[in-house]
C-alpha cells in the first residue's frame, strides 16, 4: 500500500513539473518568483563568478534571464532546453531584449556539438535528468580541457519565518532536497568540498574534479557546484 502511494505520489510531481515545463511554461517566472520570495533570479546569478572564457553553453535555459545575464557579461552565449516553449518563450525575451543568441531544442544527455568547444557549461536548478550517466558524459565531451561545468542545484532559506519554514517544508516533501543528496563539509566561511554522496561520486567517475561554494544572499543560501574537466582528456 505504501509503495503504490509513493509511486503516486512520484508520478503526481513528475506530472506538476512537466506542465510546468511545458504547457504551463508561461507561469514559471511567476512560480519561481512565488517559492523564492523573488530571489529566484539572484539565486541564479550566484552562478555568474564562475563561469569562465568566451564560449558558453547554458543547459535547460528555460525563459531566458540567464542567458542575457551572460550575454551581458560578455560572453558568446548558447542554450538548449527539451521544452519547445521554453525556446519560444526564451526566444521572445531575448528578442524583446535585441539580443541574438542561438537556441536549441534537445536534450542534455545528448548535447549536439562538437567535442572540446565550450570553455563554460551552466545549469540552474535542473531536474533529475542532471543525474544520468549520459547528460554529465555529454558535457564533459563538449567541455574544452580545463573546462567548468557549473550547477546551481539548490538554494535554502535560512530564516525562520512561518512561510518560509513552509516552503521548505513543500522543497522537502517535493524531493527536491535530496535530489543531489550533496553533504558539504565546511572548509571557511564560503567555500565547501564534497565530502561524500551520490551525485560528487557520479562526476568524479566521469573525471569531474569538483568543488562546492555556498554564498549567502539576503535570507538564504545559494549552492554552486563547480566541476572542472581534466586538462588533458
Amino acid at each position: 500500500m505504501r509503495a503504490n502511494l509513493e509511486r503516486s505520489w512520484d508520478w503526481l510531481l513528475r506530472l506538476g513539473f512537466d506542465l510546468l515545463y511545458h504547457q504551463l511554461a508561461w507561469t514559471y517566472d511567476a512560480v519561481s518568483w512565488l517559492v523564492s520570495f523573488g530571489a529566484w533570479r539572484d539565486w541564479q546569478v550566484a552562478a555568474l563568478p564562475y563561469v569562465e572564457g568566451p564560449k558558453v553553453l547554458e543547459i535547460a535555459h528555460g525563459p531566458g534571464h540567464m542567458l542575457l545575464a551572460l550575454h551581458e557579461a560578455g560572453h558568446q552565449t548558447m542554450g538548449i532546453d527539451l521544452s519547445p516553449q521554453m525556446g519560444a518563450l526564451c526566444h521572445k525575451r531575448l528578442q524583446k531584449a535585441g539580443v541574438r543568441v542561438p537556441l536549441l531544442q534537445g536534450a542534455a544527455q545528448f548535447l549536439p556539438f562538437r567535442s572540446n568547444f565550450f570553455d563554460s557549461v551552466l545549469v540552474t536548478f535542473p531536474t533529475d535528468f542532471l543525474a544520468a550517466e549520459q547528460t554529465l558524459a555529454s558535457v564533459y565531451r563538449v567541455l574544452k580541457a580545463n573546462g567548468r561545468f557549473i550547477v546551481v542545484p539548490e538554494a535554502q532559506f535560512t530564516g525562520r519565518s512561518l512561510p518560509q519554514r513552509l516552503i521548505e517544508w513543500l522543497y522537502h516533501i517535493t524531493g527536491q532536497r535530496q535530489q543531489g543528496r550533496i553533504t558539504l563539509e565546511p572548509q571557511s566561511q564560503q567555500a565547501f568540498t564534497v565530502r561524500w554522496d551520490q551525485l560528487g561520486q557520479q562526476f568524479l567517475e566521469v573525471g569531474f574534479s569538483i568543488e562546492v561554494h555556498s554564498i549567502s544572499i539576503k535570507w538564504s543560501q545559494v549552492t554552486v557546484l563547480v566541476a572542472r574537466k581534466a586538462r588533458g582528456n
